[in-house]
């Protein structure tokens, strides 16, 4: 039954790992990765006195610390909400609702945003409009993508993301509610000494893994939302690899951002990990 998922990793992440030393070559398309002449550390030396690379790398993360600040305890929060209804109904509704934007396209997801903050139609410069403020044109301020970024990303993976948290609280012994309800706990009690600490593992695991995706960004909203306009804040490490690598043709430079990108979100994961086992005794491995 594993046979599936370790050819699946053997082909997909194991197998491309050969062309890594791209990025320590001058590789051409014409000579192959094994045949293009060896440069060493020539292309990190050439991004790292690279102006747009630095930037990029601050915004990835920023962006990244903000996800991690206001996106992170967001389906915890809402886990926690949904446990606190009772009427099995409007519970079913509710979830379903906060779990569709999951499963829509980042393509359609980036257009509804585009449409919502139009300064001509959208109905964010519309209310504006009600209260005497003239339309901002929001996507093209870079000081306004982040925020807007990071509440797209909120919107669309909360609701999805709160399943784990509401498995793990399912999992809590009836009985520590039993037992608190005879003691006249209330509700609120019941929620910060019983439920958050029974899944407080869960949690760490997940922060863990949110930190080792800390470099890997929504690609494809970024680069579905910014523009020229918004670099300043929006380029991000894997925009700034989509454009020397795809669009500019620069593989083996592209290969280089790439592999320090992967890098430095493996450091991250492992520091978490340590200080995770040193200081709960809950980490991944």
């Amino acid at each position: 039954m594993l046979m599936p998922a370790i050819v699946w990793f053997i082909i997909f992440l194991y197998k491309p790992m050969y062309g890594l030393q791209i990025a320590f070559k001058d590789y051409s398309i014409f000579r192959g990765v094994a045949d293009s002449p060896w440069t060493g550390f020539e292309h990190f030396e050439t991004l790292f006195s690279n102006d747009q690379f630095i930037r990029a790398f601050w915004n990835t993360i920023k962006i990244s610390a903000l996800n991690l600040l206001f996106g992170f305890p967001a389906p915890i929060i809402l886990a926690l909400m949904f446990n606190e209804v009772i009427n099995a109904t409007y519970k079913k509704t509710a979830q379903t609702i906060v779990y569709l934007p999951h499963f829509i396209s980042s393509v359609i997801i980036a257009g509804i945003v585009i449409t919502a903050f139009s300064p001509s139609v959208g109905i964010v410069n519309t209310v504006l409009g009600w209260l005497g403020i003239d339309p901002i044109y929001f996507l093209t301020k870079p000081e306004w993508f982040r925020p807007i970024f990071v509440g797209t990303g909120i919107w669309q993976e909360a609701g999805f993301g709160s399943i784990v948290f509401l498995a793990a609280i399912a999992g809590v012994n009836p009985s520590l509610y039993e037992s608190a309800v005879v003691d006249g706990a209330s509700r609120w009690q019941m929620m910060w000494r019983i439920t958050i600490p029974s899944i407080l593992p869960t949690i760490i695991i997940m922060l863990i893994i949110r930190i080792g995706n800390v470099m890997e960004v929504s690609f494809e909203l970024i680069i579905l939302l910014y523009q020229p306009a918004t670099y300043e804040t929006a380029d991000v490490v894997n925009t700034f690899v989509y454009r020397q690598g795809l669009q500019s043709g620069r593989y083996d430079f592209a290969a280089a951002a790439g592999l320090f990108n992967a890098v430095v979100a493996f450091v991250l994961v492992m520091v978490a990990n340590t200080l995770s086992r040193r200081y709960s005794r809950t980490s991944l491995w």
